[in-house]
């Protein structure tokens, strides 16, 4: 078999990375040696391989969904916003300059189909079926002309599509209709069909729909997905903020002890690797929420200051908004604090900037004995170390190097009394790190709260990965599905004017 199959969508956010995750994880426990691949991922999360290359979060989960390790391979472009307007991009795992959007896409990306169709042969080379997520929508009629991801990478490597739309926002038939109605002839040749996604109620109410949109454009739905709480992955498009990639359900766990412990995460702008906190999230009786005012740290246990692609522009934000003045009076008060990444280079001493912000010296809080400097090159590692008494992994991910001062060691930062510095991410997702760095919090902060003996991140993570193979096993046509991936797009499918515009 060497099969592959393109998951695009209608709208950003349909739900392709979660079908791609189930879709992966479907076909591992058919015992298919299968890889995900996501040619262009536009993504503040982000994630180190084995080999130091640096790609989407979401991709890695989905290797994960597949039982393999990430690879440069699986997403080749990587941009990180750093504003509105230009990303850094990243090829191969690797940063190769800032440009515009404009700049981009008027004539970069367009010379990036070689490289990405050259990761997409790798993989079918090596794996049985490849699983290919588009980004946005296939009928950004705007972008065609020099799109990588979604019909282009279709194209050139002939690749069939299903298109998924998300009902519960309304719409999804006329979406579903639209996008194809808006695609080239050839292109609309390769999408063979449809899936819905996130469908509440009676599914026989919804099979009129679904037959009528077959009659209008000859292609079938493979399956109407239910709606289920806490099934995200990983949060990945653009610049929004979502607790969508927390394994736990909405509603916390009760706690262990009498207490339940309050995380309140600053929401930084340019806010990256958030997931860091899903991990917190996870545990029986902590409340972890995101906030954007001072008042809103009165009575939080921890604050989180997170990682951010703008250290200097979330310094200031930190200090225009009170919240510096906050974190600061926390310190004095002995009230647990923990920077990551970004978040504690902005505890230190000063910064020296003339690479992320070409800002030059600006002061950080003072909070913690480091001194920073942005280096040209950026850091890619995955360490391993000790905390607490705890065995730690973590994974490295920054432009700038910290030079520690004083404190006590903390991974590869320091602590000073109840405040936490380290550029490690994913540290908390080694269980009894983060059970003995919750049990240090709840003392300092008075309550009685318990870690729970017992609570697995990765079993939580395999779980809801498992879930996510459920819900295509249970709900989608996988004899069809099947049929797709191994042997492309049905022949003789119509053409639905008016197709593209010239």
């Amino acid at each position: 078999m060497n099969g592959g199959l393109l998951v695009a969508g209608t709208t950003s956010d349909a739900g392709k990375s979660v079908v791609t995750a189930g879709i992966c994880r479907w076909l591992a426990r058919q015992g298919v040696k299968v890889a995900p691949f996501k040619a262009q991922n536009m993504s503040l999360n982000s994630f180190v391989t084995r080999e130091g290359a640096e790609i989407g979060r979401a991709q890695a989960m989905q290797a994960q969904a597949c039982r393999v390790e990430p690879t440069a391979h699986m997403n080749p472009v990587l941009l990180k916003p750093g504003g509105e307007r230009s990303s850094q991009v990243v090829l191969l795992g690797r940063p190769v300059g800032e440009m515009s959007a404009r700049g981009y896409h008027g004539g970069r990306q367009a010379r990036l189909l070689g490289t990405v169709l050259d990761s997409l042969a790798e993989l079918r080379a090596t794996y049985d079926a490849v699983i290919c997520e588009g980004a946005g929508s296939p009928a950004e009629i705007n972008l065609r002309r020099t799109d990588i991801v979604n019909m282009g990478i279709a194209r050139g490597a002939g690749l069939p599509v299903l298109v998924v739309g998300d009902i519960d926002r309304g719409g999804v038939f006329a979406s579903f209709f639209g996008t194809v109605a808006l695609l080239a002839p050839e292109d609309q040749a390769l999408v063979a069909g449809f899936l819905v996604n996130k469908f509440r109620g009676d599914v026989s109410l919804l099979e009129p729909g679904v037959e009528m949109l077959h009659g209008l454009t000859g292609r079938r739905t493979y399956g109407v997905l239910p709606f289920r709480h806490g099934l995200g992955i990983d949060e990945e498009d653009g610049l929004r903020v979502s607790l969508r990639g927390t394994v736990r359900e909405s509603v916390v766990a009760p706690p262990v002890g009498e207490d339940v412990l309050r995380v309140a995460v600053c929401a930084v702008p340019l806010m990256s690797n958030f997931t860091d906190v899903d991990a917190l999230a996870a545990e029986p009786g902590v409340v972890v929420r995101f906030v954007d005012r001072p008042e809103e740290l009165s009575d939080a246990d921890l604050v989180v200051v997170p990682g951010t692609r703008g250290t200097v522009r979330a310094l200031e934000w930190l200090r225009e908004r009170g919240l510096a003045d906050t974190i600061v009076r926390r310190v004095a008060e002995e009230r647990p604090v923990l920077g990551i990444c970004g978040g504690f280079q902005l505890l230190g001493e000063h910064i020296e900037d003339e690479v992320e912000s070409r800002a030059g010296h600006v002061d950080g809080l003072g909070l913690l004995p480091v001194r920073v400097r942005f280096a040209r090159e950026k850091t890619l590692t995955r360490p391993v170390g000790e905390a607490l008494g705890e065995r730690v992994e973590g994974y490295e991910i920054h432009h700038g190097v910290a030079e520690v001062a004083g404190g006590d060691p903390f991974l590869d930062g320091c602590r000073v009394g109840q405040t936490w510095g380290t550029h490690w991410h994913g540290s908390l997702e080694s269980d009894g790190f983060r059970r003995a760095f919750l049990r240090e919090v709840a003392a300092a902060a008075g309550r009685r709260f318990v870690p729970a003996p017992d609570t697995s991140f990765a079993a939580l993570r395999e779980e809801q990965l498992d879930r996510l193979g459920d819900l295509i096993e249970h709900h989608a046509d996988t004899d069809a599905l099947w049929r797709l991936i191994e042997s492309g797009a049905p022949q003789g499918l119509p053409f639905i004017p008016p197709g593209a515009p010239a």
